[in-house]
C-alpha cells in the first residue's frame, strides 16, 4: 500500500511538472520576421528616437528629452500570478534601466493600470526622477509605493501635457475585451483603484483605471501609441500621426469584424504611414534576449493568437505605402530625423 502511495504521488508530482513546463512554453511571436529592424547605426544630433524593452515599455528622446511608456521590467511567474501576489523586482528594474541607458527621466506614463504596464512605475520614477502620469488609479499605484505627491500628475482627458519639446495628449479608449467572461470581469470590471495599492497584491488587484491612447507631437513628427487592441468607436477622429505603435496582444482572439474595426479606428483614423506592433510578446519571459510570444497559458486565457499576423500580413499586402516594423530590444532606432 506504501509502494502504492509513492507511485501514485511521483505520478502526481510528474504530471504537475509536466503541465507547468507545458504553459510555460512560449510560441512564436506574431509578427513578421521581414519587419524587424536594427538599431541605428547613426544618431543625428536632434533626432527623436525610441527603444523598446518588451511589452508596451518605450523609451523616447530627442538628445534633450527622455521619457518612457509604462516602464514595466519585472517579470512575475506564472506560479505568482495565479496563486500568490507580485510586486516591482527591484533587480529587474535595475537592469532594464541599465539596459535602456537610462539615469534620468522628465515622464513615465503608463497607458493603465494593469500589472503589466504601471507596476514598476513608480520605482522607475524614484530612481530617474520623473514624473508618474496617468490616471487616478495610476496615481493610487504611486502613493501605495510611496511616491511624493509632488512628482504624480493626474491626466485630464485631451488635455496636453508638455514634456521638452514633446507635447503629449492623452485620449481615453478602451482596452479590449477578454474573450472569457471571468476573467474579463476580474481584468476589467470595476475598474478604479480607489486607494493607495500597497504591493504584494495579487495581479487582478492592478485594475484597469483609464486605457489611454497616446498622441505624441514634436517638430519633427508626430506618433500615437495604442496600448492595448481596443477602441473607442470616433475616438481618434480628427486625430493625425505618422506612426502608430499598435498593442496587438488579444487581437487575435477578437472575431474577424473586430479586428477590421480596430484597424479602421486606429491606424486609418489617424492616417498613419508606418506601424510598429507592440504588445506581442510573453509577460513571463525574460528581458533579455529573443522576443517570445504568448506562453501557453496566455493562449489558454487569450486564443486566437494565430489569426494576429495573417490578419497583419493582410492589411500590409492591401494597403500601398504602409510600412511595417518590428524593433530591437534596447538598441536605439531613429524614428524622426533633422532635415
Amino acid at each position: 500500500m506504501r509502494t502504492l502511495l509513492l507511485v501514485l504521488a511521483v505520478l502526481l508530482l510528474g504530471g504537475a511538472i509536466a503541465l507547468g513546463v507545458l504553459l510555460n512554453v512560449d510560441n512564436e511571436p506574431p509578427v513578421d520576421p521581414r519587419w524587424a529592424v536594427q538599431g541605428s547605426a547613426e544618431i543625428p544630433r536632434g533626432a527623436v528616437t525610441v527603444r523598446f524593452t518588451g511589452t508596451s515599455t518605450l523609451l523616447f528622446s530627442d538628445g534633450e528629452t527622455d521619457w518612457l511608456v509604462d516602464g514595466w521590467f519585472s517579470r512575475p511567474g506564472l506560479l505568482e500570478l495565479a496563486l500568490g501576489s507580485i510586486e516591482p523586482d527591484l533587480a529587474a528594474i535595475g537592469r532594464g534601466l541599465e539596459a535602456n541607458q537610462i539615469t534620468t527621466l522628465a515622464a513615465v506614463i503608463p497607458v493603465h493600470s494593469h500589472y503589466d504596464h504601471a507596476m514598476d512605475a513608480p520605482e522607475v520614477a524614484k530612481r530617474t526622477g520623473a514624473t508618474l502620469m496617468g490616471s487616478e488609479s495610476t496615481a493610487n499605484i504611486g502613493r501605495g509605493w510611496g511616491l511624493p505627491e509632488a512628482q504624480i500628475q493626474v491626466f485630464e482627458n485631451r488635455v496636453p501635457v508638455r514634456i521638452g519639446k514633446f507635447v503629449v495628449t492623452p485620449i481615453e479608449s478602451r482596452h479590449f475585451q477578454f474573450p472569457d467572461p471571468k476573467t474579463r470581469e476580474m481584468a476589467l470590471g470595476n475598474p478604479e483603484i480607489r486607494e493607495p495599492l500597497v504591493p504584494p497584491v495579487g495581479a487582478f488587484d492592478y485594475r484597469l483605471g483609464k486605457a489611454y491612447v497616446l498622441l505624441v507631437e514634436h517638430p519633427l513628427g508626430s506618433f500615437a501609441v495604442v496600448g492595448s487592441a481596443g477602441y473607442e468607436k470616433d475616438g481618434l477622429q480628427g486625430v493625425a500621426a505618422d506612426i502608430v505603435f499598435l498593442g496587438i496582444g488579444g487581437l487575435g482572439g477578437q472575431s474577424a469584424d473586430y479586428r477590421e474595426s480596430f484597424w479602421r479606428e486606429t491606424v486609418e483614423m489617424v492616417g498613419a504611414n508606418t506601424v510598429i506592433p507592440i504588445h506581442y510578446d510573453s509577460l513571463t519571459a525574460p528581458i533579455e534576449g529573443p522576443f517570445k510570444g504568448a506562453s501557453a497559458l496566455q493562449k489558454l486565457l487569450f486564443d486566437g493568437d494565430e489569426h494576429t499576423l495573417p490578419f497583419l500580413n493582410g492589411k500590409a499586402a492591401e494597403t500601398p505605402g504602409l510600412t511595417f516594423l518590428t524593433l530591437p530590444r534596447y538598441q536605439q532606432v531613429v524614428l524622426f530625423a533633422p532635415e
